[in-house]
């Protein structure tokens, strides 16, 4: 679970990191754009000055002197140059605001699918750690269940006296043995503090019980005081297995 979170926290920044690029172009295609929407107008060409024509020289023959003839100048009409302008940038601008949308549909969508696969994730998980836990129980209980029923026909009367006692007895220390291990390793991986008191009354009343018992099968230990605090630490015993059973998921009506 650690490394898919890693992996989805670098994946949103990368597509961050993507986003924020693609905008800054986005911004700068749009300032370029209206840079060059302003027409460019060239400035018409003024002629410098005016064209004076040929003054015909006077002749010597006439005594009289003829006034000279001014052409007046011939000025060429201005020529105004064409404005030139820039191709529109509406169609430049679309094309990166379209682009731009559809990243951030991408980011979006992306975040959505990898927020919905960890949630399955995460669901099945807890849902695997959960049926492990309850079938551990149900083991526990089961072989809690059979040790209750040997310890409590050790405790009949005339059983301490009979021919198996102490074979029997032998059985039963083998049985407490193996089911304290199951118990102590559960209260390790005992999923909430809940789980891990319930495991944890089960040892101690497990432990219990197996003194009085030990106590009762030493040299002057049976005795009718001795024999009470057994059925007692029994009954806590099968009590605290009950406790530790997982609930019936099947309804009943």
């Amino acid at each position: 679970m650690r490394r898919l979170t890693n992996s989805v926290v670098l994946l949103v920044a990368a597509l961050a990191v993507g986003l924020l690029a693609a905008g800054c172009g986005a911004a700068s295609s749009i300032g370029s754009a209206i840079k060059s929407a302003a027409p460019s107008v060239t400035l018409p060409t003024v002629p410098t000055g005016p064209t004076t024509g040929p003054t015909a020289p006077p002749t010597t023959e006439v005594p009289t002197t003829e006034v000279p003839t001014t052409v007046p100048p011939t000025t060429a009409p201005p020529t105004t140059a064409a404005p030139t302008i820039s191709p529109s940038p509406a169609a430049s601008t679309t094309s990166s605001l379209l682009w731009l949308w559809i990243l951030i549909a991408a980011v979006v969508i992306i975040g959505i699918i990898i927020l919905v696969m960890v949630a399955r994730s995460g669901r099945r998980k807890r849902s695997a750690v959960a049926g492990d836990w309850r079938q551990q129980t149900i083991d526990a209980y089961a072989q809690g269940s059979a040790l209750y029923d040997a310890m409590n026909a050790a405790e009949s009367p005339g059983a301490l006296t009979a021919d198996d006692s102490g074979a029997r007895w032998a059985d039963i220390q083998r049985r407490a043995d193996d089911l304290a291990q199951r118990l102590y390793a559960m209260r390790e991986s005992a999923p909430d503090e809940d789980e891990r008191a319930r495991v944890a009354d089960t040892l101690g009343a497990l432990q219990a019980v197996r003194s009085a018992m030990d106590a009762e099968r030493a040299p002057g230990g049976a005795d009718p005081r001795q024999a009470e605090v057994v059925r007692g630490r029994l009954y806590a015993f099968d009590a605290a297995l009950r406790a530790l059973r997982p609930p019936d998921p099947t309804p009943r009506y």
